[in-house]
């Protein structure tokens, strides 16, 4: 089956967290027989900052941001069997997933995939009349990255006709253990970009760790924070390409993983940098959030705070030995458990229950 797929960017991961998630579906899709296309803007500078060349599994549309290319994209939504718009495009996305609608045949199947759920129900909260409230009314399916029971009955209160999690996972042919990398080397890493929804939250679980820690090492990565003041202990470094990723979650004794605020309030949604650095082997210290034990046990694959003291409390009793046995526990559960290949495996059974059924509506 064909698959027009519209989003931010498979091709770089530069302001786009979504990045990595993609690719795994996707790669684990095309295992299985699907022939996707990604249809992508050229904006914020990714083109220019590509992470990966345009693979063989999967073939990659670039479009100029211009009304005119976007149309000429969203008209090939009419030869797919699945359409999916998914959230945060990053130009006009509105526009993009009317049109999207539009061209799609009556027998496809349309899915929109939002990849920051509860981000998006807070803003329909907040504003009901958003063209992407009666855009929902017209897909067969709503898919979403995380947030289990509290997302699905969101979107299900707003009438979709069904909304199912496809959780975040690892690729192990991308995500494993390397040897240690000097550049990387500290007591404490996080990395992510600076976001007015998680900046609080990393001054209260990193920074105010790394202050509280004068003798230990700390390392930041992502864009976005030059101009934040932090402690001398804390070394930046900027953008950190996926290419470096494996080498930057294993270099550290731990790595820090601090969710969006509307992410922890909500639950259930590991970030893609979970499996990331415990693909790798890392030893975790996540922000605590609800659901975090249906992907790994606190104190055992993973380490839990509450806040920036508990980030020192653990920081103060982690030996490398234990810091090692956490990060092998953890690899080995998610390699059993949490996979794109797992990942993918739903999303073939979700489609495979739905495409006879809209083929027949359509007769």
């Amino acid at each position: 089956m064909k698959i027009a797929f519209y989003g931010s960017s498979l091709l770089s991961s530069r302001w786009n967290g979504a990045a990595t998630y993609y690719r795994g579906i996707i790669k684990a899709l095309a295992a299985l027989g699907y022939d996707v296309t990604f249809y992508e803007p050229d904006v914020y500078g990714r083109q220019q900052n590509r992470d990966i060349d345009p693979p063989d599994w999967c073939k990659v549309v670039v479009y100029q941001p211009t009304a005119a290319a976007m149309k000429g994209v969203t008209a090939r939504a009419a030869e797919a069997d699945i359409v999916v718009k998914a959230s945060g495009v990053g130009f006009e996305d509105d526009a993009l997933f009317g049109q999207v609608l539009d061209a799609a045949s009556p027998q496809a199947l349309t899915i929109f995939w939002d990849v920051d759920a509860p981000a998006t129900l807070a803003s329909l909260a907040a504003d009901g009349d958003q063209p992407l409230r009666a855009q929902l009314d017209r897909v067969d399916l709503v898919l979403t990255y995380g947030g289990g029971d509290p997302v699905v009955y969101g979107y299900r209160a707003l009438g979709v006709k069904d909304c199912i999690p496809i959780y975040n996972a690892l690729d192990p042919e991308t995500h494993q253990p390397v040897p240690h990398d000097p550049r990387f080397a500290c007591d404490l890493a996080f990395l992510g970009n600076r976001l007015p929804d998680r900046e609080q939250r990393v001054d209260d679980f990193f920074f105010t760790a790394a202050a509280l820690l004068p003798e230990r090492t700390f390392l930041l990565g992502g864009s976005g924070w030059e101009d934040k003041p932090m402690s001398p202990n804390v070394r930046y470094i900027g953008h950190v390409g996926t290419a470096d990723h494996n080498a930057f979650n294993v270099s550290p004794k731990a790595v820090l993983n601090i969710s969006r605020s509307s992410m922890a309030s909500n639950g259930y949604s590991p970030a893609t940098r979970v499996f990331e650095a415990v693909g790798a082997g890392a030893c975790l210290i996540t922000d605590a959030w609800t659901g975090l034990d249906l992907f790994l046990k606190e104190g055992e694959e993973v380490l839990a705070a509450r806040d920036g003291w508990d980030v020192v409390d653990i920081l103060n009793e982690l030996t490398p030995l234990r810091a090692t046995a956490i990060g092998q526990r953890a690899r080995e559960r998610v390699l059993r458990e949490h996979t794109y290949d797992r990942r993918a495996a739903e999303v073939d059974q979700i489609v495979r229950n739905r495409v006879p059924a809209r083929r027949m509506e359509a007769v």
